[in-house]
């Protein structure tokens, strides 16, 4: 008899259909069965010698709730017999859509529950998972939006890293770190079996992209780089195992149930008994040939629209033509914002990494740039590539050509009678939460009641030093711009075309932001993980704020 080995997760869901992810522990028939009558079913595919389905759910009625059971050979296999938590339901957003729910944040390192110290302080999204599970009528999320490192390849666990000893030896390259498919699926597991945010995800449709970390840190960072990794000889079967994993646990999730009956590699994977070559020959030719591949993506949520954009795998790392986007990836970006004015109220651009950063660290990466592709010399050049790698100088301002891309972008976008209420970039990776707002010269920008914001949430689940802290801080500081103006100076940079000032934070802690939308109003909240005495956590509101009105 098969049984539920990872999942179920809910994934796209509109007034009428649903995606349901599954991983199986052999071949089966995967089901869903909702109260309300409506069902999908569809066969398991296989990959790396385990078996998953996205089961499309058809027949639901707009603005609904409905409760669900996953079945596998029409066995029930969810909900778990003895759960403690409320049964998982699919809610269908009424068309129109008075109202969005956006939960978002990035960087979620996963700890074995095996009763060692959480050395990260409390899961930020474990602890929605209690709340939300403690009172099914409190106000949930619509979508949750998790911007990078849903896994960590290259800092595994202590639980981890003694499966890993027990497969391998760990004296060899890569060490502790995972090395090949059936190591990532571990890293999955550990993550998604946590049963609080197993109950939270089967419950919650989710979106996802992936960072640096879902591979190696500072994947990407330059041609310098992947030249010194593709020279390691673990390196491919590493890179091809982050993107075939990636593939089949965040990307097919994240389509509408149109593209995936549109998607020639999900086609072949899903047409053969044994989709591990088909697919790993797709991973090939997406390392090789980045524009390939397209790992962005467009979703609508009513008048809400939702530009998921990969800011680590498009790149092009030529330092004479260093882009942060390739072209194909860019014009996608600005022909999916710039599509039928007037048709959204607000525009979500998720990047895992943000668009607006402290100054001193804004104008050190445009600094980095120039150094690195020769704007001093050989010399210059060299540390510039040793530095970047050091101090991870690898955000948007380390791309300056796409940095005013997107800065242009973002101006058209909210400019014109049609133009949204707000534009929101949604950004992770820096391990702390704050708000930026930007300012461009007159006539230049955005009209005036078009609110820009640069929304920075992060981690759910981790830690900084507290040398960056300080780093962060004194970056935002008077004196931090002016000593970025030197190095501005020192660079020949040009100054950017948008100014920008920081309007809240920085909140350092384990954080979840949300976005409530309605019309063309919005709401800004941040909520903080902390301890509670005596044991357990709660989420603590750390602002609360209106983003239009």
């Amino acid at each position: 008899m098969a049984g539920l080995r990872l999942g179920p997760l809910l994934r796209y869901v509109d007034g009428a259909a649903a995606t349901v992810w599954v991983e199986a522990d052999r071949p089966c028939a995967a089901e869903v069965r909702c109260a309300d009558g409506s069902k999908g079913e569809t066969p398991t595919f296989q990959v790396g010698g385990h078996h998953y389905a996205l089961i499309p759910v058809a027949g639901l009625t707009p603005g609904t709730e409905t409760a669900y059971e996953v079945l596998l050979d029409g066995h029930r296999v969810w909900p778990l017999d003895d759960s403690p938590f409320p049964a998982p339901t699919i809610r269908t957003p009424a068309e129109p859509a008075a109202e969005v729910r956006v939960s978002f944040g990035s960087c979620r390192w996963a700890i074995s529950p095996t009763g060692e110290k959480d050395p990260m302080g409390p899961d930020a999204l474990d602890t929605l998972a209690v709340r939300l599970a403690a009172d099914p009528d409190a106000e949930r999320p619509d979508v949750l939006i998790l911007l990078g490192d849903q896994v960590y390849a290259d800092m595994t666990s202590p639980a981890t890293k003694r499966w890993l000893a027990e497969r391998r030896d760990l004296s060899r390259p890569p060490g502790d770190e995972v090395a090949d498919y059936e190591e990532y699926t571990h890293l999955y597991d550990e993550s998604w079996l946590d049963p609080e945010v197993r109950w939270l995800l089967s419950t919650v449709p989710s979106c996802m992209i992936f960072d640096d970390h879902d591979v190696i840190d500072d994947w990407n960072t330059s041609a310098a780089w992947l030249a010194e990794m593709r020279a390691e000889p673990w390196w491919n079967e590493r890179v091809l195992s982050g993107l075939m994993s990636y593939w089949v646990y965040q990307h097919l999730g994240n389509l509408t149930p149109d593209e995936l009956d549109a998607d020639p590699v999900y086609a072949a994977v899903r047409g053969t008994p044994d989709g591990t070559d088909a697919l790993r020959a797709f991973a090939a030719g997406a390392d090789a040939d980045p524009a390939s591949a397209r790992w962005s993506y467009r979703r609508d949520f009513g008048r809400v629209r939702l530009l998921m954009v990969d800011t680590r795998a498009a790149r092009v790392l030529e330092e004479s033509r260093r882009a942060m986007l390739d072209a194909g990836e860019e014009r996608w970006l600005r022909e999916q914002a710039l599509d039928a004015p007037g048709s959204y109220d607000h525009l979500l651009i998720g990047t895992s990494l943000p668009w607006l950063l402290p100054h001193l660290v804004h104008e050190a990466e445009g600094w980095n740039a120039a150094l690195a592709r020769g704007e001093r010399g050989p010399r210059w050049a060299r540390f510039a590539e040793d530095l970047r790698r050091r101090s991870d100088l690898e955000h948007w301002p380390a791309f300056p050509a796409s940095f005013a891309a997107l800065t242009d972008l973002i101006a058209r976008a909210g400019s014109g009678p049609d133009a949204p209420a707000s534009v929101c970039v949604l950004s992770g990776d820096v391990h702390h939460a704050y708000i930026a707002e930007p300012t461009w010269p007159q006539d230049e920008g955005p009209r005036a009641d078009v609110r820009v914001l640069q929304l920075t949430c992060s981690p759910m689940h981790n830690s900084i030093h507290v040398a960056i802290k300080l780093g962060f801080r004194f970056g935002w500081s008077r004196l931090g711009r002016a000593l970025g103006r030197r190095f501005a100076r020192h660079g020949r940079t040009e100054r950017a075309a948008v100014n920008w000032r920081r309007t809240g934070g920085p909140w350092f802690g384990n954080h979840l932001m949300t976005l409530t939308l309605r019309g063309r109003s919005g709401r800004l909240s941040l909520d903080r993980a902390r301890a509670v005495r005596g044991g357990g956590a709660r989420l603590e509101r750390v602002r609360d704020s209106v983003i239009s009105t």
